[in-house]
């Protein structure tokens, strides 16, 4: 394997000069970093990135830690910044919290070992002590989808509220006026929005929320079953069921359909963020789509910022309402079209 000595003779400069070319500083001439460059690609040599990362005190990697890997939305999230950063020069460490604090925070402890340059996180359960003490003592980081109150921290998110508010019109459009929903925890700023949006949009229209329809779930499907069946158990069901995020949505149906039920004939279902498969059930679940990969892209953006001494900027898109088959669409177009 070419060192950087090979490098240095083969292009007939000092050592010193290739390092500069390397590290792209202004004071190489022309000739002389064509010449570097031209003896890299031929001996292919490669930098050490941890010797560059000593001398630069920068690795140009950053960590991502995600609530849990294997809800589709926190993939399709990581794939997003995984992409944007390599397109920026950077590469990504990824840590999967679980939902769980103890290892979100040793996620964050790894990670600032291997001496990154910043992170992105999603905090779980209202964050946790080591992510705390990581933002608290300056370390570059931003927060994506969900976010710590009070914290001087960056936040790239979706604002939920007006397609709740549109979902909450499309079904009592559609002749609806129980509508229950399976809110996420209470700690998490998402869980928190989201119900607290529904209950606005209900009463908007006119429409009670008893807390007997209000179950609490932990953005797991198995809560999602659980919250589902106490609905269908209750002397007066709701209509509808309104997960607050896809895992529970998955959780609600299987509950319904071990009760021998159908969507949308014998309740309905809906579902905040959208996946890819939802289009493929049967009927298809009318979800509420965020910009998951502009999210996972603004996020890296300004992360990077903040790492190159550029002021970084909180950023808030829309999310937005998919209407397919699972509230009974199909059925209120066949009455409106004998």
């Amino acid at each position: 394997m070419a060192s950087i000595k090979d490098v240095a003779a083969e292009a007939g400069v000092s050592v010193a000069t290739v390092s500069r070319v390397l590290n792209d500083h202004p004071s190489v001439s022309t000739d002389a970093r064509s010449r570097v460059l031209a003896a890299v690609k031929t001996l292919g040599y490669r930098p050490n990135a941890v010797a560059r990362s000593l001398r630069t005190d920068q690795t140009r990697t950053l960590g991502l830690v995600i609530s849990d890997v294997m809800n589709p939305y926190f993939t399709e999230l990581a794939r997003s910044v995984e992409e944007e950063a390599r397109a920026l020069g950077y590469s990504v460490i990824i840590g999967n919290a679980d939902e769980r604090p103890d290892l979100q925070d040793h996620h964050v402890r790894t990670l600032l070992d291997r001496r990154i340059d910043g992170l992105l996180l999603s905090p779980t359960d209202g964050g946790s002590p080591g992510m705390l003490d990581a933002a608290l003592a300056g370390t570059p980081m931003v927060f994506v989808d969900r976010w710590i109150p009070g914290l001087d921290v960056p936040v790239v998110r979706a604002d939920g509220r007006a397609a709740i508010r549109d979902l909450v019109a499309h079904l009592h459009g559609l002749g609806h006026r129980r509508l229950a929903i399976i809110a996420g925890p209470a700690a998490t700023t998402t869980g928190s929005e989201r119900v607290e949006a529904f209950r606005e949009a209900m009463a908007e229209y006119g429409l009670p929320l008893p807390d007997a329809y209000i179950g609490q779930g932990d953005f797991q499907a198995e809560s999602g079953r659980r919250a589902t069946e106490r609905f269908l158990s209750l002397p007066e069901p709701p209509e509808v069921v309104f997960a607050a995020d896809n895992l529970m949505a998955l959780g609600a149906l299987d509950a319904i359909r071990a009760r021998g039920m159908r969507v949308p004939e014998d309740i309905a279902l809906a579902a905040f963020d959208d996946i890819p498969w939802f289009v493929h059930t049967d009927p298809p679940i009318t979800a509420i789509a965020q910009p998951t990969g502009e999210l996972g892209r603004a996020a890296v953006r300004a992360l990077v910022d903040r790492i190159e001494g550029r002021p970084p900027q909180s950023v808030t898109l829309p999310a937005r309402l998919v209407v397919r088959a699972s509230c009974g669409e199909a059925t209120a177009t066949e009455r409106s079209n004998p």
